[in-house]
Formats: C-alpha cells, structure tokens, sequence
C-alpha cells in the first residue's frame, strides 16, 4: 500500500507552507526568517514535516473522506523542531494544519523526533506546553512526559504559564517504547518515514 504521508526532514522550500500551518496553529508565529536559521543550522536543530503522498482518497486520510477532495502531492500538513544542546533534545514546536488535526500526526511527529534525538544521543527531553493546552499534555504524558515546573507568563501574546515537561531518561529501553508506539500508530497514519533512517 502507497503509504498517505511522507516524514522527512524539513528544506528551505518548505517553509512558506510552514509558516501558513504556523500561523494558523499558534497567536504569535514565528517568522519565515526564524525558519531559515533553524534549517541552516543542522548541527543543533533538527525540524521535520510530514507531506501528502499522492492521491490520498485512495490511502484514506479522513480529511478526504469527509471533505470528498484532495490535496496536492507534497503538501505539507504538519511539522516539528527540536534542539539537541549536551543531551537535551528541547521540542522547539510541533503544528498540524486544522483539516488534519486528531489523526495521529502530532503524534507522529513527536514520537519521529524523540527517536531521532535519542539516536543523535539526546539523554533527556523537555518541552513547554500552555497550562489550558489539555489535549497536548496529554499527549506529552504518553511520552512519559511530566510537568517539572512552571514558566510563568511564559506566552507573549496573552502572559499564560507554560508547564515545563520532561521525559527522562531517553535510554534504549524508551526507544523500545518510541518505536512500539510508532508501529502501533502506524495503524492509523500510513506513513514513510525518511526522517529517522
């Protein structure tokens, strides 16, 4: 089976599509220009998005299913960063496009990208999430992510606290647990993945 979504690391040519899913996730977005430092500087951070493959309506993403179109081959509709400094691999972002939201695909992005840090020898991550943000702790928490303290005002645009979340240590045995929980999303989401290999 064409697998319906393409992981790979993100390229220059990307980032007008990402700063739209950008914008359209969070209130204060970063800029294009943000997104052109992150990719040159490959050493430290390491951003993915996912793309459409093909013709989805025959892989089945529900968005087609339920919208009755498609999208265009190579449309990107998620993403995600992380910065590895000395062992801690940060979640810098992670956004889905809204039409595409509750498949699996912040899911698949964090779980590529934990895999990924501890391959390139990440010892632990963190993350910041917004304290009402309930669906993504959750989601963090699956990770076995958990709060270790608080940024207050930490969000510019409306001064909310952010949980401070960290899942450690990232050892083989985690990596044994990344790994069934991508083959077990692998489910829902088809998927090639040219991020982790």
């Amino acid at each position: 089976m064409t697998p319906s979504a393409i992981l790979r690391p993100m390229t220059l040519g990307d980032i007008d599509q990402v700063v739209v899913i950008d914008r359209e996730s969070f209130s204060a977005p970063w800029s294009a220009n943000a997104y052109r430092f992150e990719v040159a500087n490959r050493s430290t951070s390491h951003l993915v998005v996912v793309e459409l493959n093909g013709d989805v309506r025959v892989t089945g993403l529900r968005r087609i299913l339920s919208f009755g179109r498609s999208s265009p081959p190579g449309e990107v509709i998620g993403y995600g960063g992380c910065w590895l400094i000395s062992g801690e691999a940060h979640i810098s972002t992670i956004a889905v496009r809204p039409d595409y939201r509750r498949q699996g695909l912040g899911e698949l992005l964090l779980a590529s990208m934990l895999k990924s840090a501890i391959r390139l020898g990440g010892e632990y991550s963190v993350l910041e999430v917004r304290e009402s943000n309930e669906p993504a702790q959750k989601l963090y928490q699956k990770y076995e992510y958990t709060v270790i303290g608080r940024r207050r005002r930490y969000y510019r645009d409306d001064g909310e606290d952010a949980l401070l979340m960290e899942a450690r240590p990232l050892d083989s045995a985690y990596y044994q647990r990344v790994e069934e929980r991508l083959a077990a999303l692998s489910g829902r989401v088809q998927f090639e993945d040219r991020f982790t290999r």
